[in-house]
């Protein structure tokens, strides 16, 4: 059992985590430029070079909220219940994935908006993002490139044979051989599943679609679908 935390730890998670909720306000109100650590100690009441003792830069700060950020949404995907079917899972992923953003899309658009000047995202976020979409990994491992598709499939193939934390996330995903033709498909169907949940929220929470005919849901729903059938998921 881990032993509980004592008072002086306790009251730094505190102090941290107000400093976490003013950073998240600052973030909503002007995005990733408007987070600053001296204007988060005045709100606290705390002076600027002793805020430094919980952050020690705002690139730290930054990190922390990216990190936070991924798993927040790696929680809510890989959440979702399995589904009668393949598609029918699929659809629920993508739902999964636009009702997050909706919901925090400050929070989004800090990981997958631009980038702030000068900032670099930590390595392991690549890893929470692979995390994050895991599950659509081990749905298109039920299906099959099609023609349309293969180009993609093919460099997912080539991918493996040259990097292991390709396959590496593949067997995390997908009780599937890296050596299977479907293995190939798995990463294609999951790399293009996030190009079209990244384009399509994307212009949802920037309000781009403000004044279209089309919600966001039935858009991606479409776009989920005819994924579906191009790598014939049953």
């Amino acid at each position: 059992m881990t032993a509980p935390a004592g008072p002086r730890a306790r009251y730094r998670e505190q102090v941290r985590e107000e400093i976490r909720a003013v950073a998240l306000r600052q973030l909503a109100e002007s995005g990733v430029q408007g987070i600053a650590l001296n204007a988060i100690a005045r709100r606290i009441g705390m002076s600027g070079p002793a805020l430094y003792r919980y952050f020690a830069s705002r690139d730290e700060l930054l990190h922390h909220l990216v990190r936070s950020a991924y798993d927040d949404i790696g929680r809510a995907i890989n959440a979702v219940p399995r589904q009668e079917d393949a598609r029918a899972t699929l659809l629920a992923l993508g739902r999964a994935y636009l009702a997050w953003a909706v919901g925090e899309p400050h929070r989004y658009l800090l990981i997958q908006g631009p980038p702030a000047p000068g900032y670099a995202s930590p390595a392991d976020t690549v890893e929470r993002a692979r995390t994050a979409m895991g599950p659509f990994v081990a749905v298109f491992a039920e299906g099959k490139p099609t023609a349309q598709v293969q180009p993609v499939a093919d460099e997912m193939r080539a991918w493996m044979r040259t990097d292991a934390a390709a396959v590496e996330w593949l067997r995390a995903h997908a009780d599937v051989d890296p050596q299977e033709s479907r293995a190939a498909g798995a990463l294609a169907g999951t790399v293009l599943a996030w190009s079209q949940l990244h384009g399509t929220v994307s212009l949802e929470v920037t309000g781009q679609y403000t004044g279209m005919g089309q919600r966001a849901s039935t858009l991606l729903d479409s776009q989920l679908r005819t994924l579906a059938d191009a790598f014939l998921l049953p």
